[in-house]
């Protein structure tokens, strides 16, 4: 049975961006700046394509743990939803270290590889492959499509304040509750 959202979030479809695909899309392009990354020497290029990705994997992770998690929450979900929350402490772990080191450090690349890792093993055989497919069952396009515009525009706002990159160290201890 899909669940519904509250009616003052309903909105019209043509107007919004589902969530899933929404999530999807964020997924191709932190895997995007990854290989960005991986094929550049310049380490000025590097450092700055880092900076690109730290932000946008603390967005990410972010909209997700605020809102979608909590969101589509439920019995189905649950297990799938803590794991997904370790998997993003051991990411934001990684970030924390990679901040601190020069992108020419040996480390560094080592690192990024770690991250790619678990950000292609997290984005697709969890979400992807797992929880999307329960999500798909639980909501209806409407409140996909609801849930999609409220992930954006926080996403948005993140961005817009300026390195969300810079909130990660002081989320390193341990992984984020849900409700």
């Amino acid at each position: 049975m899909a669940r519904t959202l509250h009616p003052s979030l309903r909105m019209n479809r043509n107007n919004t961006t589902n969530a899933l695909e929404l999530l999807m899309s964020q997924h191709e392009q932190v895997e995007s700046l990854i290989e960005d990354i991986e094929s550049t020497d310049d380490l000025a290029e590097k450092a700055t394509l880092f900076e690109a990705l730290a932000d946008q994997l603390a967005a990410h992770a972010t909209i997700e743990e605020k809102l979608f998690y909590p969101a589509v929450m439920d019995e189905s979900t649950r297990e799938l939803l803590v794991e997904s929350t370790e998997e993003h402490l051991s990411v934001k772990r990684l970030l924390a270290d990679m901040m601190e080191l020069d992108p020419g450090d040996e480390r560094f690349d080592a690192k990024l590889m770690v991250l790619r890792d678990q950000v292609v093993h997290h984005a697709h055989e969890e979400e992807e492959e797992q929880l999307f497919p329960l999500v798909r069952q639980l909501f209806d396009e409407d409140d996909l499509a609801a849930l999609g515009n409220e992930l954006l525009a926080m996403f948005e706002g993140l961005l817009e304040k300026g390195a969300p990159r810079q909130s990660v160290p002081a989320e390193t201890q341990e992984a984020a509750q849900l409700g």
